[in-house]
């Protein structure tokens, strides 16, 4: 089976969920070749990266540097029409999300987005996925010649091996953008890409004001993690809303998530309940997210996130 990877890249180098989706696709190539497509500025180490999961071709388009999702529809069509692939991986993204519609719709494909397995090795093709806002599973089949997945983020995991790839400039004539970018701002500033982050550290109301957040971003920043919250912190003005995290917001997978002074409504649980591990930090013990939780402190936040801090702290010293 011939498979094609879409790799994503910011600054330069191709973004964590790439490499997963890397990995995933040469697992199930079984043997075929494994390509990427990938497009803009990408460093030649991240290129060797991405080929150390298994990847046997990489086609860089290095002529563009938009992100009209229409354009790279139809890079990854025509890439897939260069490698035979039978079977596209997108990461269940931003740009996964946009581009993974279209790219099915175009090469008439089966479509199923947010695969969270491997595919059945009992000669069918059939992927599980989370539904009803994670309660439920569903296993959905291929009937389909072609077909379309995006991948989870921190769903499978990556598998390096000892391949190495062939690099190609691929430029083909994808025709003129409908879209025009007239300025470009990286959100969040000097902090982890939430969508990068294997540990997240979150809170909602119960900080009960914006200046409060100093032991929030200090925990973070001793733990190496990024910053979320949840959405009336936001909507509010406390915290800025590329860091809202659920159902509305960013859905993440980290390793670790770190709730304090959230309740746990199922519109924010929606967007976190594929973590690892969860911890909440909450004074009511009757708060929903305890449910969900793997370990859960019941008490005062301005009492427990400071001895939490203490206790990294010294923990790192003794590593030291």
């Amino acid at each position: 089976m011939n498979v094609l990877v879409f790799a994503d890249s910011f600054n330069g180098s191709a973004v964590k969920a790439a490499h997963e989706a890397a990995s995933y696709g040469a697992k199930i190539a079984n043997g075929g070749n494994t390509s990427i497509v990938t497009y803009g500025e990408i460093s030649e180490s991240s290129m060797n990266e991405l080929a150390s999961y298994g990847i046997t071709n990489i086609l860089h388009a290095n002529g563009i540097n938009d992100m009209d999702p229409a354009r790279l529809a139809k890079l990854v069509e025509a890439a897939a029409n260069e490698t035979g692939a039978e079977v596209v991986i997108f990461s269940h993204d931003y740009t996964g999300k946009s581009v993974a519609p279209m790219l099915a719709a175009r090469m008439k494909a089966g479509l199923v987005t947010g695969v969270i397995d491997y595919p059945s090795t009992d000669g069918s093709f059939t992927v599980k996925k989370a539904v009803f806002s994670g309660k439920a599973l569903a296993e959905v089949k291929f009937n389909t010649e072609k077909k379309v997945i995006s991948l989870l983020p921190n769903s499978v995991g990556k598998t390096k091996t000892e391949a190495s790839a062939n690099v190609t400039v691929f430029n083909p004539d994808l025709g003129t953008s409908s879209v025009t970018i007239k300025e470009f701002k990286a959100k969040g500033g000097e902090g982890i890409l939430l969508t990068e982050a294997e540990l997240v550290v979150s809170a909602g109301r119960g900080l009960k004001g914006p200046e409060n957040w100093g032991m929030i971003e200090e925990l973070a920043k001793e733990l190496g993690a990024g910053t979320a919250c949840s959405r009336p912190v936001s909507d509010i003005g406390w915290r800025p809303h590329h860091e809202h995290v659920g159902q509305t917001g960013i859905a993440i997978r980290p390793n670790l998530y770190i709730a304090v002074g959230i309740s746990g409504a199922i519109q924010h649980l929606a967007g976190v309940n594929g973590s690892k591990v969860i911890v909440v930090i909450n004074t009511d013990s009757d708060a929903p997210f305890f449910k969900a939780a793997d370990y859960g402190i019941v008490g005062d936040a301005f009492t427990v996130v400071p001895k939490l801090i203490a206790a990294v702290k010294e923990f790192k010293a003794a590593q030291a």
